[in-house]
Order: structure tokens, then C-alpha cells, then sequence
């Protein structure tokens, strides 16, 4: 897979990075990446991603833009609202980097679609807020050996995992937590969704490429208020209905 001149000076700094290079550019104008929810994490996950160089993007959400949207989905612009987010998000990444290709899914991502969606790509990222949504693309990507790149956030703090076979999210979260928060209800920082989506495509960028250590079987857990952030292993579950059926 060769590169045009355009591409060689677009990716420079990539191409000059030990751990990435020529042989991880190729990787990534190779790989196939799915996005599930294009809000707050996935806003500024995709756009990194389409920067870098990732072939094909996938983006899933069913919803329109909102002006409250603004505060944190950098994706978008005033004059979108009122779009569809998939149409809004493949003018502005394809604009970003005509050499990416953009496929919008304009659906709500459940167990009855969610086989087919994960099968047709390399990687997927969700940053999603809905349970039912997380637990359905991770239980497609743990029947399909596909990794993960899961995000959340919330307030002033944010949280990201990789999960490849085992642990999978379900490890981490077995069921709906009684306590369970939506932006929408609590807030969020706008600056934080940029934080944690920027650290989703970063992970998805190390796990494409090879560079690194991915955050494999572990949680990074960053809270703004304090600028402290950790990282814990996640246990795999000898019971969990997903990855050790």
C-alpha cells in the first residue's frame, strides 16, 4: 500500500515516529474502525482518527445535532443543528482528511443489529451513555474476537478500557448500576469529553499500529477536578454470561 505525495506530508510526523513509521501508517490507512455514538466522546475520537489516517470510519448514531450538543461535541458547528450527527460528521471528517472514507449508520445500535454492524469492522470504540448499548457492542465484539475501546464520562471525571476476550466490559460492569448517571442529568465539563475521547482514539491508534501498551484488561480513571489519574486491572469474571460462556 503506497502513499501519494499529499499523504506522505500529511502523515510526516507519523511517518518519523519510531513506532509508527511507514509500516503503522499502512496499518492504519488499512484498518476499518466503528464508532458507536458520535457525541461527546465519540466527537473527538473520530476526528483524531480521521486526522490520523485511519482508512474507513464507521460512526452509529441515530440522533440529530442539538445546540446543547455544542458545549462538548467539537465535531459539529451552529449551522448543523438540526442535521442528522452521522451526515454532519461525514461532511466534516471527509473534509478534515479526503483520503478517509466515512460510513454513517443512522440507527440505534441494539442486540439485533449489533452482529452485523461489529462484524463489518476491524475495532470498535463506543462511548455511549446507555447500558443496553454497551452491553450490546460488547457482547458483539467478545463473539466476534473483536477488541474494544470503551469510554465514559461524567461530571469532572472520565474513564477508558480496552477489552480483548477477557476481561470484557461485562466483567467490569455485570449489570445496570441502580445509581446510574446520564450527562444529561448530572453535567459534564465540555474540555473533559476531549480529554477521554483523545485517549480513545489514542488507544485505538497503539492497538492498530503496535506501538506500546495498550490499556488491555485495565481502566485509566481520570479526574479533572483534582488532575489526578490512575489506572486499575480489571478481573476477569469465571461466571460472566459473555466471555466465559
Amino acid at each position: 500500500m503506497s502513499f501519494s505525495e499529499s499523504e506522505v506530508e500529511r502523515y510526516a510526523r507519523h511517518l518519523v515516529l519510531r513506532e509508527v513509521g511507514g509500516p503503522g501508517q499502512q496499518k492504519l490507512k488499512a484498518a476499518r474502525v466503528l464508532v458507536v455514538g458520535a457525541g461527546g466522546l465519540g466527537a473527538p475520537a473520530s476526528l483524531y482518527l480521521a486526522a490520523a489516517g485511519v482508512g474507513t470510519i464507521g460512526l452509529v448514531d441515530p440522533d440529530a445535532v442539538s445546540l446543547s450538543n455544542l458545549q462538548r461535541q467539537v465535531l459539529y458547528a451552529t449551522g448543523d443543528v438540526g442535521r442528522p450527527k452521522v451526515e454532519a460528521a461525514v461532511d466534516r471528517l471527509e473534509a478534515l482528511n479526503p483520503h478517509v472514507r466515512v460510513e454513517p449508520h443512522p440507527v440505534w445500535f441494539d442486540a439485533a443489529n449489533a452482529d452485523e454492524l461489529v462484524a463489518r469492522y476491524d475495532l470498535v470504540l463506543d462511548g455511549t451513555d446507555d447500558f443496553a448499548t454497551r452491553f450490546a457492542v460488547s457482547d458483539a465484539c467478545v463473539a466476534r474476537g473483536k477488541p474494544l475501546v470503551s469510554g465514559a464520562l461524567g461530571r469532572w471525571a472520565g474513564q477508558v478500557g480496552v477489552f480483548h476476550g477477557k476481561p470484557c466490559y461485562r466483567c467490569l460492569v455485570p449489570q445496570v448500576p441502580p445509581d446510574a448517571e446520564t450527562c444529561a442529568l448530572v453535567g459534564v465539563v465540555g474540555a473533559l469529553a476531549g480529554i477521554i475521547g483523545s485517549m480513545m482514539a489514542l488507544e485505538t491508534v497503539k492497538l492498530i499500529t503496535g506501538a506500546g501498551e495498550p490499556l488491555s484488561g485495565k481502566l485509566l480513571i481520570h479526574d479533572a477536578l483534582s488532575a489526578e489519574s490512575r489506572t486499575v486491572r480489571i478481573g476477569a469474571d469465571p461466571h460472566c454470561p459473555s466471555c466465559a460462556a
